[in-house]
């Protein structure tokens, strides 16, 4: 009888589930990428620094624009970071052998559920405790109180609810992604192998850049002040 060895329970579904050793592959994969980069790092940019650092750009623009100056830079290496990271998930369901950990929901609700928690206490950090009006509504004065009670309610599972639709928004297209990309394997394996992995490649930059976005906009609503 074959003794397991290490190797075999490191690697087995049953011990680390293939989304947990994907999803830590793509974190080594960013850490030791951006440790080359540092390294080798040179005034005209060539190969790997060029892409990252045109990756880089946009995400500092995407940033600055949403969030605002003031904050932008701030938030930038998160904005960047959540991108590079959801982009390369993705990409991974796209290799053959490999899986995508997007495409399980324990996956994105680790991702949704600190943006959240970001997002939120950096609004009581910048606004103190009036960070409570960006949930009462535009109209805020005494003789509105019921208007501000049920905005304030509404407003409450509206964020709630925020963490839950960006979770399930990622897994779901990702994860769809994958059922869409089988089955036309499947029926077509002869004619559409290019034109299935263009459709996966535009899936998973759509869907990376739209949490990302989102993640952006909700931060943004955060530090600016209310309206």
């Amino acid at each position: 009888m074959h003794e397991a060895t290490f190797f075999d329970l490191i690697v087995s579904p049953n011990v680390l589930p293939h989304y947990v050793s994907f999803a830590f592959l793509a974190s080594a994969i960013l850490i030791v990428t951006a440790i080359v980069i540092r390294v080798s790092m040179s005034l005209v940019p060539q190969g790997i620094q060029n892409f990252v650092e045109a990756v880089a750009e946009a995400m500092y623009k995407l940033s600055e624009e949403n969030i605002g100056h003031e904050y932008g830079e701030f938030f930038f290496p998160l904005i960047c970071t959540l991108f590079m990271y959801i982009l390369l998930c993705n990409f991974f369901g796209l290799i053959p052998g490999f899986d995508s950990p997007t495409a399980n929901i324990n996956v994105t609700a680790s991702l949704a559920v600190p943006v959240f928690l970001i997002y939120q206490i950096w609004g009581f950090k910048v606004h103190g405790l009036r960070y409570i009006r960006h949930f009462l509504g535009p109209i805020q004065s005494i003789y509105a109180l019921p208007l501000m009670g049920f905005m304030f309610l509404t407003e409450i599972i509206s964020h709630l609810a925020r963490p839950l639709t960006l979770a399930v928004r990622l897994f779901g297209n990702m994860f769809a992604k994958h059922l869409m990309l089988l089955v036309l394997a499947l029926l077509l394996p002869l004619f559409v192998p290019d034109l299935i992995l263009f459709l996966g490649f535009g899936i998973s930059l759509v869907q990376a850049f739209v949490f990302t976005l989102l993640a952006a906009v909700y931060i943004a609503g955060a530090v600016q002040e209310a309206h």
